[in-house]
Formats: structure tokens, C-alpha cells, sequence
């Protein structure tokens, strides 16, 4: 009976990744938008969600944890990868950032594995967005007034300001799925993750600290305005499709 059971989890377990693999693969020609990227958060967070609430507290706790890393080909943080930890948080992950020999810069997620695997789907829509929405920016007014000296902190401050956006959507709509599944569940699923996690860390003797860039910097109001507005542009009330 134990073995039918677990076959049963493993099934769940394929299916949830199946989709949220074909998630992933789902772009456009033009590349994802902000709005879409977000669409893709709520639909991220339906699957986990639908998955957890299908699960017992002992079939939870008997996963074993799983990390991913995301190699960004960068040797300075941005605006996305300030975004990483509200990611994390949003699919009950842990996460953090590790420095190459190179100097480049990795994104590490690490928690249940549908989690892992929706997080990394949630950066990458993300990080489409950015460049979409970053282009998008390059062509309008408040890019072509700036001269020459000033594109390229006008273009910072946008995507700063869309990062701010994007993040404070997650954790919004972080806030209303947690009361909803502790309603429909019964229980709190982000506390038997966090506890699995845990333990897993402390297994690997793993420490983690939460660490602040103490770094100023000048951004262009407007810019900045502007970016903020397309992160917190999306109503949280449109669907996507069923994948």
C-alpha cells in the first residue's frame, strides 16, 4: 500500500513539473511582457498551490530538497537579481547569490522540488519582461529627451523601478494565497516547507544571512516612476491559459 502511495506522488509530482515546464516554454515573438510575466506568477502559484493542498503534511515532509542555480553571465547585481529573494519567498524557497571564480554572478534557489522548478520559471518570465519592458522603455519619450551621458541611468532607474514594481505585485498576491490555502487547507503550507528546508539546511551546514547592498544611488525620478508603474500595472484578476 506504502508503494502504491508513493508511485501516486510521483505521478503528482511529474505532472506539476510537466506543466510547469510547459509554462516555461511558453513565449511570444515580441518576448514577455511585465503583464505576462505576472500572468505566469498566478498560474505558477495555482499548480504549486493545487499540488500542495493535494499532499499530506507526512508526504511533504518526505521530500527531499533540490537547488538550482542560474547563471546570469553578469559580474555586477541589478535590478533582477534584487528581485531573487521576493521569488523565493513567493514559491517558499530559500535562495542566494554565490560569485564564480570569473567574477560572474549565480542566482541559487533551493526547496521542494515543484517549488525550485516554479521558481525558476518565475525568474525566467521575469527576466524576458525586463528586456522586453526595457526596450520598450528605450523607445519612448522620456528615453529620447535624455542625451547621451544620461541613457544609461535613466534605463537603471527604469529598471529599478520596475524590479520595486514587480516585487511588491508577488508580495501582494504572496499574502492572498497563503490566507487562501491556510482556509481550503486547514494548515499552514508555507510552515511544514519551511521546516523541511530548514532541516535540509542544517543538514548541509548551511547558514544563510540576510545581507543589504549599502550602496546609494541617483536614480532619475521620472525614469524610476515610470518603471514602478509597469510593475504595478497588471490586474491580479486575469488568467492565462491552461497550459
Amino acid at each position: 500500500m506504502q508503494n502504491v502511495a508513493n508511485k501516486v506522488n510521483k505521478n503528482e509530482l511529474d505532472k506539476v513539473l510537466a506543466r510547469i515546464q510547459g509554462l516555461r516554454g511558453k513565449t511570444v515573438a515580441r518576448g514577455c511582457t511585465e503583464a505576462e510575466a505576472l500572468l505566469a506568477a498566478g498560474k505558477v502559484a495555482e499548480l504549486l498551490d493545487r499540488y500542495g493542498l493535494s499532499m499530506s503534511e507526512v508526504d511533504i515532509k518526505k521530500q527531499s530538497c533540490f537547488s538550482e542555480g542560474i547563471e546570469t553571465q553578469r559580474r555586477r547585481r541589478g535590478s533582477l537579481d534584487n528581485c531573487v529573494g521576493t521569488i523565493a519567498v513567493f514559491c517558499d524557497c530559500r535562495a542566494w547569490h554565490e560569485i564564480a571564480q570569473d567574477g560572474r554572478i549565480r542566482n541559487i534557489f533551493f526547496g521542494l522540488p515543484a517549488d525550485v522548478a516554479g521558481a525558476r520559471c518565475l525568474y525566467e518570465k521575469i527576466e524576458e519582461a525586463f528586456d522586453t519592458e526595457t526596450e520598450n522603455f528605450k523607445f519612448g519619450v522620456l528615453y529620447d529627451r535624455c542625451n547621451s551621458h544620461q541613457r544609461r541611468r535613466a534605463t537603471i532607474s527604469f529598471q529599478l523601478g520596475l524590479g520595486h514594481g514587480v516585487c511588491t505585485k508577488l508580495d501582494k498576491l504572496k499574502e492572498t494565497r497563503n490566507t487562501t490555502v491556510r482556509t481550503v487547507g486547514g494548515r499552514d503550507l508555507v510552515l511544514i516547507k519551511n521546516s523541511v528546508i530548514d532541516d535540509e539546511l542544517a543538514n548541509l551546514g548551511l547558514n544563510l544571512r540576510v545581507s543589504r547592498a549599502n550602496r546609494s544611488r541617483q536614480v532619475f525620478s521620472k525614469a524610476y516612476h515610470s518603471g514602478r508603474v509597469t510593475g504595478e500595472s497588471l490586474n491580479w484578476h486575469d488568467k492565462i491559459g491552461e497550459l
